[in-house]
């Protein structure tokens, strides 16, 4: 196989990524008390970015303040000082290459103990048997309300171009808000934002539209979208197809491609319906498929941890290779593979037969990794996964104290 993966890949906005590898998102969860990236942010993206990779993409950084993934979330509102933004800009791009920021808003995908607010599509609730009631009841989104959410994201890509950040990466996938407006599952809307896909991917489709028209033309612009939900009955690969081909005159540079949701979570090789078993490469049988007709070029994520593995994405016409939970680990991973090695450690999948725990036991450990590279120390992936799940629930539980601290004053201030 002839390798790609140090060739520069050209965009359309004429932004040159330096290689092929990307540092896909991962939520962090490591904003300081005032819901900005601090010293700890800073210091992992310097880590990331001396490793060689072409683009880091940030983890999810909310556009609504008072809608969040969890706590110790990023966000970039009207109201956040850009001072903290830029300097993290410039600790990405410390390395030679270009970072993104992914822009988000959760959804119905908000854990009950949260304040703010939990909007859906519909007031559908998120599934997940006994643990459904770690998460909050939607509300079905007034057509005010989805307006002012696209235009939150093109005020948050804005004000990132402003920022110093090469481009953005609007999140469509895993079940987050624009997924749930995808999902016929989910979105059992009657008016113009449900029913046929048309209607279901309007929202993405009005928030693409409004961040290309708020931003420079040689800014970036990205989409996650899910391969497929991994639901019976849900987005499929069809739907993404038809909806790549819906980006396509919209300026878009690259499509990510991903997969499931948090009732799922074939991000973390456990989907709910256990059609993907592959240990590696987890959604490359489906990107093959989209490849052939997507008018974009596409990046791959989930479960590609080898050069050999890399190697085989880019072979299928896929340009760009995403990883994440490899580079938590072994962050200089991308410069290991330009001197022929490999990383010695890895982390093992969380085998546990509840895979709604079992994926946030995964995330757990992840973040655990990212908080020892952030402190300058070496990463420890044998770290057991329940050891992990209970120190990632004392720092929550810490940092929604903060969070609520600072939404009472964020609220009185607006």
């Amino acid at each position: 196989m002839t390798s790609e993966l140090f060739s520069p890949l050209t965009l359309r906005s004429g932004q040159v990524l330096k290689n092929r590898i990307a540092k896909a998102a991962m939520e962090e969860n490591m904003a300081d008390d005032h819901q900005l990236p601090g010293r700890q942010l800073l210091s992992l993206y310097r880590r990331w970015a001396d490793g060689g990779t072409g683009l880091l993409i940030t983890g999810n950084v909310m556009v609504h303040a008072e809608a969040m993934t969890g706590p110790a979330g990023v966000v970039l509102d009207e109201h956040a000082p850009l001072k903290p933004f830029s300097e993290w800009a410039e600790a990405g791009k410390s390395g030679g290459g270009a970072i993104w920021m992914q822009i988000n808003h959760p959804g119905r995908q908000v854990t009950s103990d949260m304040p703010g607010v939990v909007w859906g599509p519909t007031d559908t609730g998120v599934s997940l048997g006994k643990h459904s009631g770690r998460f909050g009841k939607p509300t079905a989104m007034t057509a005010q309300q989805i307006q002012e959410t696209v235009a939150r994201y093109a005020v948050t890509a804005r004000r990132a171009e402003e920022a110093g950040f090469d481009g953005v990466e609007v999140h469509a996938a895993h079940g987050y808000l624009l997924s749930q407006f995808l999902s016929p599952l989910v979105n059992k809307r009657t008016d113009r934002w449900g029913g046929s896909l048309e209607n279901r991917a309007r929202m993405l489709l009005d928030i693409v539209r409004a961040v290309r028209a708020s931003v420079s033309p040689s800014f970036a612009v990205a989409v996650k979208l899910n391969s497929a939900d991994f639901q019976r009955g849900g987005f499929d690969a069809d739907d993404a197809r038809q909806v790549i081909e819906m980006l396509e005159p919209l300026g878009v540079d690259m499509v990510e491609l991903s997969g499931g949701s948090y009732e799922s979570p074939a991000m973390t090789g456990r989907p709910a319906d256990d059609r993907t078993q592959a240990r590696e490469a987890y959604f490359l049988d489906l990107a093959k498929d989209l490849v052939r007709t997507s008018p974009l070029p596409l990046m791959l994520t989930g479960g590609i941890t080898r050069r050999v593995t890399a190697e085989r994405v880019l072979d299928s016409g896929v340009s760009v290779l995403g990883m994440g939970t490899a580079l938590a680990v072994t962050p200089d991973l991308p410069e290991r593979w330009r001197q022929g090695r490999e990383a010695d450690r890895a982390m093992r999948p969380v085998t546990w037969s509840d895979k709604a725990l079992a994926s946030a036991a995964g995330m757990a450990q992840v973040r655990h990794q990212m908080r020892r590279l952030a402190r300058g120390r070496a990463t420890k992936p044998g770290t057991h996964p329940a050891v992990a799940l209970v120190s990632e629930h004392r720092k929550q539980r810490r940092a929604l104290r903060n969070y609520r601290t600072w939404l009472a004053a964020y609220r009185t201030a607006a």
